[in-house]
């Protein structure tokens, strides 16, 4: 390979880092549009030869969506979970389905291994989540109601299944974000589940953690 060759490579591949950081940061949020070629030229440095190189790579692996005309837009925060989006599509059923194993596995994990930290964080979770679940910012509690359960998985200390619920969270959350608007609130209370992995109860955080995604699930037939 030519030398040339060689380099234009690599910093194709530090823009890639750097696009990728960008989002897994928060700083480009999903559903968001980033910013466009010249702009993200001037800003890293690079040529705009390199950027669409970067952003056409990234959209290849799903964390990127390229609207033509309209600009490009975050699709998912990591590889695997735009793997994840374009494997579940938006087949609601299914992906709850999904869910619901990993949901059940992590609240029991995390009722096992889970610190006085994590519980701490989940509570204060659990607060806001219940503050945003009557109010008109339907996409604000779609937010907190998906950080809420990241974090029950989380607390589970398993890093394979934090990934793998990680690409669910975005799909369900986008979601729960489009029909809450038409809906009237759901009665769904978590705080027993929360009180079962603080008090390290592994078979009642399971029960919790599959109670109401087998009430919506049973909706959907």
């Amino acid at each position: 390979m030519p030398l040339a060759t060689t380099r234009r490579a690599g910093l194709v591949e530090q823009v890639i880092d750097q696009l990728r950081q960008s989002v897994a940061s928060g700083e480009w949020p999903v559903g968001t549009r980033i910013p466009n070629e010249p702009s993200l030229s001037e800003t890293l440095g690079v040529g705009r030869n390199t950027v669409r190189e970067a952003v056409r790579a990234l959209a290849h692996a799903g964390i990127f969506e390229v609207r033509q005309g309209d600009g490009t837009y975050v699709r998912a925060t990591s590889e695997m979970s735009g793997a994840l989006r374009r494997l579940c599509g938006s087949e609601l059923r299914e992906v709850l389905q999904v869910r619901r194993c990993l949901e059940v596995e992590g609240a029991r994990l995390a009722a096992a291994a889970c610190t006085d930290e994590d519980v701490a964080a989940l509570r204060q979770l659990l607060r806001r989540r219940d503050e945003l679940e009557c109010g008109e910012d339907h996409a604000a509690f779609a937010a907190a109601d998906a950080a809420l359960h990241f974090a029950v998985v989380k607390a589970s200390g398993n890093g394979v299944l934090t990934e793998l619920y990680r690409g669910l969270t975005e799909v369900v959350t986008a979601s729960v974000a489009a029909t809450s608007a038409t809906h009237e609130p759901r009665a769904i209370r978590h705080g027993g589940l929360i009180d079962a992995i603080a008090e390290r109860d592994v078979e009642r955080a399971g029960r919790e953690a599959g109670g109401f995604l087998d009430d919506l699930l049973e909706e959907l037939r």
